[in-house]
């Protein structure tokens, strides 16, 4: 159990870690909630990562983040997996409790927290972009949400259809792969449009290969890619009449996933996008 007397001590591992705008939010939400507590941003190797997890339960920390390379290598290192963490197969917040440091993955959850501001996952039919662990982690949690299906399209047909299977027979939702050739054209019967990949990240106007001509009002589309102005992707949904959220919203999500599970309490999700906003656009 974390000691509380010590106060709330949460942090990430990552490396380089050194632009992680989580930190912003979560320092901005313990504030404004009155908490004693603090989110201290680590830069850990892969040859330190054993050692700072030892240190995070020898002084008791409530729990932190794990970020690139350690997703999948700290799994090894904790005691138990959250349903969906053991079915992404990574891990990007631990969680001390009485029965040990306990991974989960808020990836896709922050996603679907962002979603649920619009409409629920129940009965969609959506379309992901892209095969890597963004598109692991929305599909796997869209799918246990209650998606009618999931079509996961990408470069890669052998890795689409490994995807697709795998998701349908971890979660009985069904999952079809669709191959990439030229502009996506997004079909009528999808409800939400998901752009997995990293196209926009550092280049807001990089624009994921889909026909524009496609989208349509009605149509939600949503964007993992964090970026301080709307990525080309989300100013055309929304040019077209589609409801579009930015990965800002996914990424606030998360975090708030994170706050609750460490804290107990429901953070004020504008006051964690406020700090992320001003932190983006300086």
């Amino acid at each position: 159990m974390p000691r509380t007397y010590l106060g709330i001590i949460t942090g990430s591992f990552s490396t380089p870690a050194a632009d992680n705008p989580t930190v912003v939010a979560m320092e901005a939400a313990y504030r404004h909630h009155g908490l004693d507590a603090r989110y201290l941003n680590c830069d850990i190797g892969s040859e330190e990562l054993a050692a700072a997890v030892s240190g995070a339960r020898a002084m008791g920390w409530a729990g932190f983040n794990c970020s690139i390379p350690h997703k999948r290598t700290v799994i090894d290192l904790i005691d138990a997996l959250a349903p969906s963490a053991e079915i992404i197969g990574a891990v990007n917040c631990v969680v001390a409790t009485d029965d040990g440091l306990i991974g989960h993955n808020t990836d896709g959850q922050g996603f679907v927290a962002a979603l649920t501001q619009v409409r629920t996952p129940e009965g969609a039919h959506i379309v992901v972009l892209g095969t890597g662990g963004a598109a692991r982690a929305v599909a796997v949690e869209t799918a246990l949400a209650g998606a009618a299906s999931i079509t996961l399209v990408g470069r890669e047909a052998d890795e689409a259809s490994t995807l697709g299977a795998y998701v349908t027979q971890a979660t009985g939702v069904p999952a079809y792969a669709k191959g990439w050739e030229g502009a996506y054209a997004v079909p009528p019967t999808a409800d939400i449009l998901v752009n997995a990949t990293s196209v926009g990240f550092g280049d807001p106007d990089a624009m994921v290969d889909i026909d524009v001509a496609s989208l349509r009002p009605g149509l939600i589309a949503a964007d993992v890619v964090v970026s301080a102005t709307p990525t080309a992707y989300v100013r055309a949904a929304r040019a077209a009449g589609a409801t579009a959220l930015d990965g800002v919203g996914m990424m606030v999500g998360q975090a708030a996933v994170n706050f609750h599970l460490w804290t107990g309490v429901e953070p004020d999700r504008d006051v964690m996008r406020a700090a992320l906003e001003a932190t983006l656009a300086g």
